[in-house]
């Protein structure tokens, strides 16, 4: 049976509250493509809208505090840490998003880590939007995690 559906169908959180409380941690990516001359503004700073790299990491980070506000049945969880990160890749004019995100608690936090790149992409494209409308974000996707019952993995 789904974990979040309950025996009538219905959806349903999971209830965690006998769970052991563990170490756990996730990552993730995301990607954005956009023109050489949005690029170029992000890269030397000279987007009109600011420093568009550091406004993306706190709308990011915001956005793994919020995760359970936004995704319907996850749990709201008391995260220690979240980072999220940029590489710029100037040959393809794209932008490389990764995000970490760590507790110490009952349930794990992919969703979190998700998040993160999705509100950190979605800022990056709020802000060039004006040099590029085209822009497209693509390739998001855990990239590890750790802790639980499940145990931990990594992708390749």
């Amino acid at each position: 049976m789904l974990s979040h559906v309950d025996e009538n169908g219905q959806a349903n959180m999971v209830d965690v509250s006998l769970k052991d409380v563990t170490l756990r941690d996730a990552s993730a990516e995301a990607f954005i493509s956009m023109s050489k001359l949005a690029f170029e503004q992000v890269m030397l700073n000279q987007n009109k809208k600011g420093d568009v790299l550091g406004v993306a990491r706190i709308a990011g980070i915001q956005g793994a505090k919020k995760c359970a506000d936004l995704i319907p049945l996850c749990h709201p969880l008391a995260l220690t840490k979240v980072a999220v990160d940029f590489e710029l890749d100037e040959a393809n004019s794209q932008i490389k998003i990764t995000s970490y995100c760590k507790l110490a608690g009952k349930t794990g936090v992919e969703m979190e880590a998700l998040t993160a790149v999705s509100v950190a992409s979605l800022t990056l494209f709020d802000m060039c939007k004006a040099a590029d409308p085209l822009m497209e974000i693509s390739g998001m996707r855990v990239t590890q995690k750790a802790g639980g019952k499940n145990g931990s993995w990594q992708r390749d």
